[in-house]
């Protein structure tokens, strides 16, 4: 992993430490006033699971790490199912391994709205269910090794693409 790459994923765990420690979780900014607001349940990001944390910070210290069809490591580059399943493993007791699908089966249904930080989100990108999957990191975004544009980064679940491939959240987590 290059010097850059590296300094980027130092950057977003940081980022993700002050985040996940209060500085976005329950409230807002208005866009008008500037000052903190409640935002209504639908739109609040749930507290995450200490694993969740993890899971989250792990997700974006590799931010910029190579895609790589059947990777299982940043080293060599990673791919939805082995990104998900490093970080998981580097974060977690828990082992995941195989496909998005068989991942899937393995989690526990959670609706969209009961999302937390460190839950898995599973679309339809190849015209096959849980073809794809990410880790959910609050406010409506996601972390995933998409194999287009070659590198890990962050998208929203509201956005057109995304939005209309979307079939299930999963979590390991009580």
């Amino acid at each position: 992993m290059d010097r850059g790459i590296r300094q980027r994923g130092l950057l977003c765990t940081f980022l993700a430490a002050l985040w996940l420690t209060g500085c976005g979780g329950f409230a807002a900014l208005d866009a008008g006033s500037g000052r903190a607001s409640a935002l209504p349940v639908s739109k609040r990001t749930l507290e995450p699971t200490p694993e969740g944390r993890e899971v989250v910070m792990y997700a974006l210290g590799l931010i910029g790490t190579d895609y790589r069809f059947g990777g299982k490591n940043p080293e060599a580059g990673l791919d939805c199912s082995g990104m998900v399943s490093y970080i998981y493993s580097q974060a977690t007791p828990l082992k995941v391994s195989g496909s998005a699908a068989d991942i899937a089966r393995l989690g526990r249904p959670v609706s969209r709205q009961s999302l937390r930080p460190g839950d898995l989100v599973f679309f339809n990108t190849q015209n096959r269910p849980r073809s794809h999957v990410g880790i959910y990191i609050g406010e409506q975004r996601f972390v995933h090794a998409p194999s287009t544009s070659g590198q890990v980064r962050i998208e929203r679940l509201d956005s057109g693409y995304f939005a209309s491939r979307f079939e299930e959240a999963r979590t390991y987590f009580d």
